[in-house]
Order: C-alpha cells, then structure tokens, then sequence
C-alpha cells in the first residue's frame, strides 16, 4: 500500500463540524472561526531524518526546510501564515547546538515572512531526528484556492524550473507565499497546489479533484541545469525531462487559470517578478488522465513522482 492509498483509506469517514470549509484533500485544511472577513488555514507536516535530510545536513538548512515546507503549503492556499508550532522528537545522545542551530535555520525564515513561533513539544525519538511543525494562517474569507477548481481549458502554469533538488535546492528554497497572494489577489485562480513530490504526481492531485485531465507540452517545462547535469554525470538516472517530472522537492507553485487570462497574466507577472520564470506547460481536459506532447507525438504520462511506502 502507497501513500495515497492509505490516505484514502484513513480519510474516508472522518468526522467534522460546522466550522471545517474544506477538510482532507488540499493543502491545508480550511476553517472557519468566525474570524472577521478571514477564514483560518490548518496545516501540519514534518520532516524525518534519512527520508528529507541526511545525519550531515547542516541543522540550519533543516530548521529552513521544516518550516518552509509548511509555508509553501499555506502559500498554495493563496494565504499568509500567522503562527506556527514545533515539535521535536530527538534521538538518543542529540547535540543541544546542533538543535539550537535548527531553530536558528526556522526563525530567520519565519522573521522575513512575519510568522510566529509560539511553542511547541518535545520528545524522544531514539534512532533518527523528527521535527513536526503544525501551522495556522489566514485567508480572505471565500477566497481560499482548492484543488478541485481546475475546468476544461484552463491554462496550467508553473513557477520557477523543475528537477535537481537533490543537489540542495530542496534545503535553501523560499516559500512562493508573496507570490502566491499577488495571484491570488489579481486573477481569478481556479487550481493550485505546491510541488512537493512532483508534477507528475502532484498535478494528479488536481485532476483527480477536479475530476479532469491535462496535455502537457514537454518544450515547455523549464528543466533545471542542476537536472541536466546530473542527468548527464548518471548514466542510470532518467532523462532530464522526467527527472524534472519526478522526483519532487521543487516547492514551485503549479496552478491553473481561464485560458483567457493566460497572457494578461504572463505579461503582468514579467512586470512583477522579472527574476522568475513562469511558464504554461499545458492545459487541461475533460479527458482524464495526463498525455505529454512532443515532436514524436503524443503519449500518456503513466509515470508518478516521489510516494512514500511505494513498493519498488
């Protein structure tokens, strides 16, 4: 059993109330607390030593990753995140430096985008280091962007380039929130979602709560150098384009708007952030599933990106 499997499984009658807006399925759970004009964002996510960092990774870049992670997923809510709280669980015989240089890693991150950290846990965890971060932010009340609002034609459109995090990129990115809120705030945004295990799986997300499918141009997917070197060094590793689609840990924002509002976005985003590639990879279809395009034709994209506990 995958992942996603066992997601299915677990969220298949989970209790709720009058004030859940949107509950399992997104990147956050959408709340409503009567805050006014705001909606509440709930998210929690964590990160495991030998699965999203090494026993030599600077503390300092997991203290970044911990934390960017959960502010990337507020980020593809179209939200700001307000407060956070941490839990250690630490192994046997841990650095008290070395876990005061995580938090150093978390705190200059939540200092440029205004976030608290307002406590926490803290735990024993015998053989490896977790670090768990629970996240709450806000949204304008009814604005919050789902994955389930990709349509037929919507243009698909993706931040930033693909592929090579394994080089380090997956330790030091910036959280897509400013980003994020301009497209929000200025276009009508259908579908979004950040890149965590890849396009090639996490566009599925979309689809499948959409219930719709997508054509992908392969010229069009920006590939990372980073990807292309290390395609050309591994003579066993994947071909630069579906390492790009693969395996994950980009944190770009993958979205999906109106077809007409494609170039009034492209244009206004150049003016915007001139220093970041966005760029239409796609649209989608009323076909399920994914077919990418090339010069040699057309074919469906069977492969999935990054899933835990997936049997190799």
């Amino acid at each position: 059993m995958n992942e996603f499997e066992l997601i299915r499984r677990l969220t298949r009658d989970l209790p709720s109330n009058r004030h859940v807006v949107a509950g399992a399925g997104d990147d956050c759970a959408v709340l409503d607390l009567e805050v006014p004009n705001s909606e509440v964002l709930f998210k929690t996510d964590s990160v495991v030593e030998g699965i999203h960092f090494t026993k030599d990774t600077a503390p300092e870049r997991i203290g970044h990753k911990a934390l960017a992670r959960c502010l990337s997923d507020i980020a593809a809510m179209g939200g700001s995140a307000i407060s956070v709280l941490v839990t250690l669980a630490l192994p046997t015989g841990f650095d008290p430096k070395s876990i005061e240089a995580i938090y150093t890693g978390m705190t200059e991150l939540a200092k440029r985008y205004q976030v608290s950290i307002s406590g926490g846990e803290t735990t024993s965890n015998p053989e490896r280091l977790l670090i768990s971060i629970a996240a709450l932010g806000l949204v304008p009340k009814g604005k919050s962007v789902l994955r389930s609002g990709g349509r037929p034609g919507d243009a698909i459109f993706v931040t930033g380039e693909l592929g090579g995090s394994i080089q380090g990129r997956h330790l030091e990115f910036e959280p897509r929130i400013t980003e994020a809120k301009w497209l929000a705030q200025n276009f009508q945004i259908h579908a979004m979602i950040d890149l965590s295990d890849g396009v090639a799986s996490d566009l599925r997300h979309i689809l499948n709560q959409s219930k719709v499918g997508a054509e992908l141009l392969s010229d069009a997917i920006h590939i990372s150098r980073a990807a292309r070197s290390q395609a050309r060094a591994e003579s066993s590793a994947k071909p630069p384009l579906l390492a790009a689609l693969t395996v994950g840990e980009d944190f770009e924002l993958l979205f999906t708007v109106a077809s007409k509002d494609a170039v009034p976005l492209l244009d206004a985003w150049k003016k915007k952030f001139p220093k970041l590639r966005l760029s239409c990879i796609g649209k989608v279809t009323a076909k399920p599933g994914i077919r990418l395009n090339d010069k040699t034709g057309s074919r469906e994209l069977t492969l999935h990106g990054y899933m835990h506990f997936a049997q190799s």
